[in-house]
Parts: C-alpha cells; structure tokens; sequence
C-alpha cells in the first residue's frame, strides 16, 4: 500500500525529491495534492508503507542540511 511522507509545494520540488529517494533505493509515486489537478499546485510523494520509515529518514537529512 502506497503511503504519503512529504507534501512538496509544487511539482518540481517532488519530482527533486523522488529522484533523491528513487537514487536510494525506494519507489516513489507523485500525485497532484487538492482538489486542482493542473498547474503546478502542491504534490504528495507516496512511497510503499514498508519503505515509509527510510524515506522520512533520506528526507529529514534533505531538510536538516
């Protein structure tokens, strides 16, 4: 099962960090967040349930630096 672990602001910060967790190692999946389906309004980044733990943990040393 899919899971969300970041809300990206808008697309190309998504894109940005599913190819940071894509290099790791993990699937990642990106979908429109909200109701608006076009432009470039926020993302979720969904990664598998059983990847979620090691995702927030690539992603919180993103943040961090």
């Amino acid at each position: 099962m899919w899971t969300v672990v970041y809300i990206a602001t808008n697309r190309t910060q998504a894109e940005a960090m599913k190819k940071l967790l894509s290099d790791e190692g993990i699937l990642a999946n990106i979908r429109p967040a909200g109701v608006s389906m076009q432009g470039d309004g926020m993302c979720e980044l969904m990664v598998l349930e059983s990847e979620a733990d090691e995702a927030h943990a690539i992603l919180y040393q993103l943040v961090v630096r």
